[in-house]
This record gives C-alpha cells, structure tokens and sequence, in this order.
C-alpha cells in the first residue's frame, strides 16, 4: 500500500470524473450539447476533462468517466486512453450521488472494497505537488473509514462557492494536514462568508470526496436504501448482457441528489467526515467573471481574452473579458468591464459585476423558445 508520502501510483486508488451538467453560466459557449468541460477555457493547450484525466493518471490505479449518454462520444474523442469499460453512461441526468455511487458500486463489483476519489471534470487546479499530496493524504484517511473532503484555502470570502468547517487533528499518520469536519454551509451570503474567511476554519467545498466504496455504500443503504438499492442492482448488471435491460428499467426511479445533501452532510454531524486542507489554486470557472481570474492580461489595462486575441480590437476600454468563438473581428470603443462571448449564432453582452446572472439569460431564452440555442 501506498502512504500520504509515496510517489507513484497508488494501488487501492481508483479515481471517478463525473461530467455532467451544461455550465449555464458560460453560455453561450457551454451549452447542453457542449458543456464547459470539453472546452479549453484557459488556453492550456487541453480541456478541462483532459486536464483532470492528465492530473489523476500519476496518482489512480484506474480512472472511470460518468457522464450523460449524448456526451460518451465527445468525451471519448478527447480521452482516447479510456477504454468502453472506462465509461459509465447515465441515460438521465440524476444529480452527483448517483453518479458517484454508480462508479463506486461498479467499481467494487470488479476490484472489490478499493478507495475511489471522485473529481470534477470541470475544474481548474494548479500545484501539481500540492495536490498529489493533498489525495494521497485523503486515501490514507479514508483507508480508516472516514468519507473525505479536500477543502480549499479560500483566497477570498466568496459567495459562489459553499463551505467546510474543520476541527481538531485527525492523528492518522498518513494524513498530517487531516482535520475532523464538522460540518457544511452552502453559499453564505458576503458577511457570513466574511467571518467565515476570518475565523480561519472553513475552506471552501470542492466537491472532492475521497472514500472507500465499502464506506460510501454503507452510508448510502442506511441514508438513501432506495437508492442504494437501485444503484446496487445496476452495478450487478453493468459488465453482463443485462446492463440494458437494468438500466432502462432501475435508473428513471432513482432519487435525484448531490452527495452533499446524502451522504457528507449527514454523515459530518455524526463524526465521520474528514477535510484535509488543500494548498493548491483551485476554480470551477462558475461564470465569465471568475474565468477571467485565471487568464492573463493581454495589455496593461486589464482585458482578458479566450483565445490568442487576434480578433479583438481594443480602444480606450479596460477590464473587459471577450470570448471571439464566431471568427468575426469584435471591437471594442471606450467600455469597461465588459462581458462579450461571440459566438455563431449567438451573442451575450452584460458586465463582469452581473456575470453570475448568466443563468437567468438561458432561462429567458429557454422560455423564449430558442431551445436550439441551449
């Protein structure tokens, strides 16, 4: 077995990326057909899913992708290193904890009671050592029983983001950093979030959970047994020749619900939830205005632009955020933070303070009847 300060691959460690969901709040560019995760938002050179999948590869013994039926062949056109068993393909959409525990009970049916760490496709991460260390010191805690949670060091009192309080020392030798949580806040309002930041006990929630199949499953038929039983029964079925008939059958009924609300909330305010503090630079890209933090000026009045910027022409404006995705040339004259993503047949203009907001734009647009456009 692998410990908190090894190097390599970790032998019970098996990592999960579920992708799903549209990211209303970079539409135009993401949309239900092509959602934040297959685009490269940062200009890395990947996508967000290839960045996770390139930042799990040094450290799971096995990778498997969750993600909606009309997303596999997209998703496997830029992971061509997954193979079909890799990819676990939900008809409906049915919120992370099935998600979730459909890999973990899956994968327990093939390997038996191994970790699983689940990770976003979604995110951004820099500090690859920081992070490496961060989950191996996840897999340590949850080798003792413990559902775990890497928290983020919050750089700033956010209101997009919820939160997690951590405790007293966990005293496992493999996990140093490791805290006991003690419990959840999903997004508190600016004073809240505030002396939340200031108290110096809560981290942001990234929705990184790192737990033992066993475990998981486990407080799942005590929490949601419905649940666990439908994903149980699919798990069973998922490598036979009766996966179709199963999944058809079982998956509409189960319970729509993040793991947060099943399993960390209830199980941290019985004791079984660890944090261990994340140092590396984390973002999850929730709208234009967070995106432009992690993109670099293209001059010296602050302007950020997806792409190389050669279609954008710039005159006395400053702070704005562009996105040229139509190839037409955009100008802009004597405006500040703006928000302009150009696209072909569509075009959002609002301002950087508003960008949060997005997401009442695509509803609007949804009751408009451009359904075409979502």
């Amino acid at each position: 077995m692998t410990d908190a300060l090894d190097t390599g691959t970790i032998d019970d460690f098996y990592a999960i990326i579920p992708a799903g969901g549209a990211g209303t709040r970079l539409w135009p560019l993401s949309r239900q057909g092509a959602p934040k995760f297959l685009h490269d938002l940062t200009g890395s050179g990947q996508t967000l899913i290839q960045a996770t999948l390139a930042r799990l590869a040094p450290l799971a013994r096995g990778s498997v992708l969750v993600t909606g039926e009309k997303h596999v062949a997209a998703c496997r056109a830029q992971l061509p290193q997954l193979s079909d068993a890799d990819v676990l393909a939900e008809p409906l959409p049915r919120d992370s904890m099935a998600a979730i525990g459909l890999a973990a009970a899956v994968l327990q049916q093939r390997h038996g009671d191994v970790v699983v760490g689940s990770f976003a496709a979604d995110h951004v991460i820099s500090g690859t050592a920081a992070f490496e260390n961060a989950v191996r010191e996840a897999v340590a805690a949850a080798r003792e029983g413990y559902v775990v949670t890497i928290g983020i060091a919050a750089s700033r009192p956010s209101v997009a983001f919820g939160y997690v309080r951590s405790g007293a020392s966990l005293g496992i030798a493999g996990a140093p950093t490791g805290l006991h949580a003690l419990g959840f806040t999903e997004k508190p309002d600016a004073v809240t979030a505030r002396d939340y930041v200031a108290s110096g006990d809560y981290r942001w929630n990234a929705g990184m959970f790192v737990v033992r199949t066993s475990v998981l499953l486990g407080h799942l038929a005590t929490l949601r047994p419905a649940l666990h039983a439908g994903l149980v029964e699919i798990a069973a079925a998922w490598d036979s020749d009766t996966r179709t008939e199963v999944v058809n059958r079982v998956w509409p009924g189960l319970e729509k619900i993040a793991i947060d609300h099943a399993i960390a909330e209830p199980v941290a305010a019985e004791g079984g939830v660890a944090v261990i503090p994340g140092t590396f630079g984390w973002d999850d890209i929730g709208d234009f205005n967070s995106l432009a933090a992690l993109l670099p000026s293209v001059d010296d009045t602050g302007n950020k632009v997806v792409g190389d910027g050669s279609e954008v022409v710039r005159i006395e404006a400053g702070g704005t955020v562009v996105v040229p995705a139509s190839g037409r040339v955009i100008t802009l004259l004597g405006v500040d933070d703006l928000v302009v993503v150009d696209t072909p047949d569509a075009l959002l203009v609002t301002t950087r303070s508003r960008a949060q907001q997005v997401k009442t734009v695509v509803d609007e647009v949804r009751q408009a009847g451009f359904v075409e456009l979502l």
